[in-house]
């Protein structure tokens, strides 16, 4: 059964309930704390993207094309096509020595109001590299350039390049490969379904590389979470989530679309995967918020942090304060066996 995660007050009406379920676990994959049932299955979306860039970290493709680090974390990132994203993003098209029609991922406009109105108020046109997986792309893009693979249909799941991806995937989550469903995704990838605890790991794995067995995938990891944390605002932007998130060092994070997140705690040694079943994303700091307070998390900047990015207080348009936001959850201990992650059933 979903729980309810969060509810919305005008006045002293109930007007909205967001549900969804919530998984941490321990460095050990055991389910620690949850809301909801740990194991529904959902897709990553953008999520996975850390996990998809660990080849072309594998195979030293920063060195190969003398990408920055700034331009390596928009491998990782849902960017909102500012400027710094639109200059690095530009850079990284000369350096690999591909075109921008080359990515398949559709001509749009930026993520960034700002951006996207100044773009349209001069009658621009959209770009690919305004798309925010564009830099996601352009990894994958560039693993096939150094590896030999062919550009063509490098989307394809059977294309090689995608087949370590997924290879990749199934390490991280500890799931075999046969288990992970794949759907496409928003910007023509394979998208994976995974259960939340198998999500959580990835992340567990990621900010904890001493988890991974392989070297060579450890110190990708390494290398990922550490830049994701020094170029936060490469990850995302100033005022969105994730940015604000990996502005703490002790926390590696991403999000994806229709309301799946996942973060892990390094000291802590623990990470939890979320989702909000109605697919929004508005909710996310009050969750995390919740969550991190609920685990008596010690830097408090960072929980301020996500309080204002989703203020407890609803405003109307002339800024009076009419309702409110609560995260309504209680996260309970206990521990369930792995079920295998069998899809969500009623």
């Amino acid at each position: 059964m979903a729980e309810r995660l969060v509810e919305e007050y005008r006045g002293q009406i109930l007007e909205n309930i967001h549900y969804g379920h919530i998984c941490g676990i321990d460095d050990t994959g055991k389910v620690i704390l949850s809301a909801g049932n740990p194991e529904w299955v959902s897709y990553m979306r953008s999520a996975a993207k850390p996990f998809q860039a660990i080849p072309a970290f594998v195979h030293g493709i920063g060195s190969a094309f003398g990408l920055t680090d700034q331009e390596m974390t928009l491998m990782t990132a849902s960017h909102r096509a500012e400027s710094i994203h639109v200059e690095a993003l530009e850079s990284m098209l000369r350096k690999i020595g591909v075109s921008e029609e080359s990515l398949v991922c559709s001509n749009t406009y930026p993520l960034s109001m700002q951006a996207r109105d100044e773009l349209m108020l001069g009658r621009k046109p959209g770009r690919r590299i305004y798309h925010n997986c564009s830099g996601k792309h352009l990894g994958v893009l560039a693993l096939c350039k150094a590896l030999g693979y062919g550009t063509e249909g490098y989307e394809d799941p059977a294309h090689p390049a995608q087949r370590e991806i997924m290879r990749a995937v199934s390490l991280f989550s500890g799931c075999k490969e046969d288990e992970i469903k794949i759907g496409t995704d928003g910007c023509g990838f394979p998208v994976f379904a995974l259960p939340l605890n198998k999500i959580a790991m990835m992340f567990l794995k990621l900010a904890c590389p001493d988890l991974i067995e392989n070297q060579e995938v450890r110190n990708a990891a390494s290398d990922i979470s550490r830049i994701m944390n020094a170029h936060h605002d490469m990850v995302s932007a100033p005022w969105f989530i994730c940015s604000n998130l990996l502005k703490d060092p002790n926390i590696a994070a991403k999000g994806g679309a229709k309301g799946i997140y996942g973060f892990a705690l390094r000291k802590e040694r623990i990470a939890f995967a979320l989702k909000v079943l109605d697919g929004s994303e508005d909710e996310w700091p009050l969750i995390i918020a919740s969550i991190l307070e609920q685990i008596n998390y010690g830097n408090k900047e960072t929980i301020e942090r996500m309080y204002g990015l989703a203020s407890r207080e609803i405003k109307n348009d002339s800024n009076l304060v009419v309702g409110s936001n609560k995260a309504v959850f209680r996260l309970k201990s206990q521990s369930r066996p792995d079920t295998g992650g069998d899809l969500n059933a009623s």
